[in-house]
């Protein structure tokens, strides 16, 4: 089995899967080219009729991670639905689910399982036709060189509290932050992450236009196991197939 990933802005992913389309935090709706479409990193209405069901996932009210303009493709195509995190407010209550830790949801073929943070709303593991896909959201390492040795410890602590449940699941692709800001220790958390859950495939995320830092990361992390992604650009095309 073939999935297609698009790499969208920022932690803003696309996966297109058995006629399905899976997106996840998307907000930057603008771009200076002409075209659009997930190749574009744009979501439009031509690039939503095609799908037979799509579900938009969003981890938390961040402007990096949330648009409402995500609620205009239902008019494009009504076989959509949405999963956003309990502290997001919106008016829409058909076709939408809010979700805190813990919660699951079974909606048609898809499954999926909510997870914890260490900053605000959720992550999200996701099973779809055999194929295990996990969104950290803003679930990082957060190691700030500000920060006081308390408070690095709590975050390392909360970080790796919440990844150690995933211990043991199969996962087939994840997406992780390695954010340039934290500048020395961008790593830790996909370094950890790759360590312990050990997916098939990790796709960084969280770095805006830092397209650097993801061969920066790929080039620092040795696994057997995983493949890292080198994300190069906005709407860039990556290939997962399923090892039988």
């Amino acid at each position: 089995m073939m999935l297609v990933i698009y790499h969208l802005y920022h932690s803003g992913v696309a996966l297109e899967y058995n006629g399905d389309l899976i997106v996840f935090d998307y907000f930057n709706d603008y771009s200076e080219e002409i075209k659009t479409g997930l190749a574009s990193g744009i979501i439009r209405d031509k690039c939503l009729q095609k799908y037979n069901k799509i579900y938009v996932f969003v981890s938390h009210q961040h402007r990096d991670h949330y648009n409402p303009v995500i609620f205009k493709w239902q008019e494009y195509n009504p076989n959509i639905y949405y999963i956003l995190s309990d502290d997001i407010k919106v008016d829409q209550k058909d076709k939408l689910s809010q979700v805190k830790k813990g919660d699951y949801l079974l909606l048609d073929k898809l499954k999926a399982s909510v997870y914890g943070t260490t900053d605000l709303g959720v992550s999200f593991l996701l099973e779809h036709d055999g194929l295990r896909i996990f969104h950290a959201g803003d679930l990082n390492w957060w190691h700030w060189n500000s920060f006081s040795a308390e408070q690095l410890q709590e975050e390392e602590r909360g970080f790796k509290d919440e990844v150690d449940k995933l211990i043991g699941e199969k996962i087939d692709i994840a997406f992780i932050p390695v954010d340039p800001r934290l500048e020395e220790n961008y790593y830790l958390a996909g370094d950890y992450f790759i360590e312990k859950v050990k997916p098939v495939l990790f796709v960084p995320i969280h770095f805006a236009d830092n397209y650097d830092i993801t061969e920066k990361f790929a080039e620092r992390i040795k696994s057997i196991e995983t493949e890292v992604a080198v994300i190069r650009k906005r709407g860039q095309k990556i290939i997962y197939k399923q090892k039988s």
